[in-house]
């Protein structure tokens, strides 16, 4: 089994780095807080290099540096990129997972685990494979470094040893060799056995193998057989599951409550613009999206945008986002939004070789989005005749279902021509002379002069249980002198003759 590690070093750092990209390069701290006692959790390079350390007090930080910016840590914006970070692995392979989130020295990286078996197929090496996971982790705004071994472990272990941008690859026979020579801290051993250990003066992996197990079990606990099972790599491990289908969701807490729609969308066009990116990054597009708000009275509003097609324009769904927090306002001033998009795949098209080729599915579904954020929602579509046996009734079918350029079938020769029937609405009023049942003269602005032909009547009715849409029709089908083949109906709650169609 071979298994690639896509890690992100310092995850609170990249997630505020993700959100706020004005801040790149720029002296950055991430606090637990905003009050001066609030420790900081993570710090950019530029930070770091003008002396400002991790698990110091805020106004330590400040007085270091002047010009630190700081952002409280945000548990939204983490969780996000953690999911961001899967979604990379998941446009890489079909099957891949996150780690757990760790405690302690390690627990500010993430790292996602990704099937790397016959991936040589598609990237040429497993090298190749790992760049091109580290290239798409750095389009949603995560710097990240990879590692391929045979087990997660492993990986991971590789990974820590990897700078921000590099890629480490360790075939099977080199793997023991790679792990004799790293440090216990790498482990993540916990400390009450790193401690132990440091008093007998094991510092290696080396020094480690080289005692007997069954007496460092003795006098260390069980938890030191699973340290060195993992330093000679022979952890076992379940084999990777195919993901399950998660939520895409973007979120961000606000600084201060927004009670104004300009700038409520401005926020929703950046969790938007990261969404479309990790929509992107698995090849799928946008159906609909789920905009949830939390108000400063402590409510919550949630509403729902659908599209007319599946699209990843970002113009296109600000505007339907802006329409709809327009014709309906959030109740309260919001604190807080989460964005999450329905997502589809990418339609594609299957060319005619006899044929030339229409529109790209994709481009049109985005013109038919716009189309929508311009007449509003249900108002873009398709006729189709509706199931029902009321006359005249039809529906507006969604276009996202016939996107998709459909070949023709060619009719046979032998196969009778149909007519066309064009319905009048509203239908045209006639004085229809009869003998006995049956119509012998038609006079209206439509057709007019002798029945030559006639076959009928058809009789339907319905809505009796109601005064208001109760009918009652009979139609005729007559050709009458002037060459006008026309629907003729009688309508038994007026009482009065109409020509509500012709044949072509």
């Amino acid at each position: 089994m071979r298994v690639a590690c896509c890690r992100v070093p310092n995850l609170p750092l990249a997630a505020a780095l993700r959100a706020h990209p004005e801040f790149a390069g720029a002296p950055l701290a991430i606090a637990s807080g905003p009050d001066a006692r609030a420790e900081v959790v993570a710090v950019s390079p530029e930070a770091e290099r003008r002396g400002v350390r991790c698990h110091t007090t805020l106004a330590h930080a400040r007085s270091v540096c002047g010009a630190l910016h700081v952002r409280v840590a945000s548990p939204a914006l983490e969780g996000a990129a953690r999911q961001a970070l899967l979604d990379a692995a998941l446009g890489s392979a079909p099957r891949a997972e996150l780690a757990p989130r760790l405690s302690g020295p390690w627990g500010a990286e993430a790292c996602a685990f990704v099937d790397a078996a016959g991936v040589e197929a598609l990237h040429a090496s497993e090298t190749g494979f790992a760049s091109a996971l580290v290239a798409r982790a750095g389009k949603l705004g995560l710097p990240a470094c990879a590692a391929v071994a045979s087990g997660r472990a492993v990986a991971r272990l590789a990974a820590r040893r990897a700078a921000a941008g590099e890629v480490h690859v360790l075939t099977p026979h080199k793997e023991s060799t790679f792990l004799a020579a790293l440090p216990l801290e790498i482990f993540d051993p916990d400390d009450a056995t790193l401690e132990k250990l440091t008093r007998f003066g094991v510092r290696s992996t080396r020094d480690l193998l080289r005692l007997p197990r069954r007496a460092l079990a003795t006098r260390l606990g069980p938890r030191v057989l699973e340290l060195i099972a993992l330093a000679r790599g022979a952890l076992r491990e379940m084999p990777l599951a195919p993901a399950p289908e998660g939520r895409l969701v973007e979120a961000a807490d606000l600084e201060f409550a927004v009670d104004r729609i300009e700038p409520l969308v401005f926020v929703l066009g950046g969790l938007l613009s990261r969404l479309l990116a990790r929509l992107e990054a698995r090849h799928l597009a946008c159906s609909a999206l789920q905009l949830r708000l939390t108000l400063e009275t402590g409510g919550r509003d949630a509403r729902r945008v659908g599209l007319a097609a599946p699209t990843l324009d970002r113009r296109v769904l600000v505007r339907l986002l802006t329409q709809a927090l327009e014709s309906s306002p959030p109740a309260a001033a919001v604190e807080s939004a989460a964005l999450e998009a329905e997502r589809s795949p990418l339609r594609a098209d299957q060319l005619d070789l006899f044929r030339p080729a229409g529109p790209a599915p994709n481009a049109l579904g985005r013109v038919v989005a716009g189309l929508q954020a311009l007449c509003g929602e249900g108002r873009i579509g398709s006729p189709a005749v509706a199931d029902d046996h009321r006359p005249e009734r039809f529906e507006i079918t969604s276009p996202g279902a016939s996107l998709a350029c459909k070949v023709r079938k060619t009719r046979a020769a032998h196969e009778t021509p149909r007519l066309a029937t064009r319905a009048l609405r509203p239908p045209v009023a006639a004085q229809v002379q009869l003998r006995g049942s049956h119509p012998v003269q038609v006079r209206s602005a439509l057709a007019h002069g002798a029945v030559v032909h006639a076959a009928g009547p058809w009789r339907t009715t319905g809505g009796w249980w109601s005064p208001e849409t109760r009918w009652a029709y009979d139609h005729f089908d007559v050709l009458t002198s002037d060459g006008i083949l026309s629907r003729l109906r009688f309508d038994h709650v007026r009482r009065a003759w109409h020509i509500d169609a012709i044949y072509d």
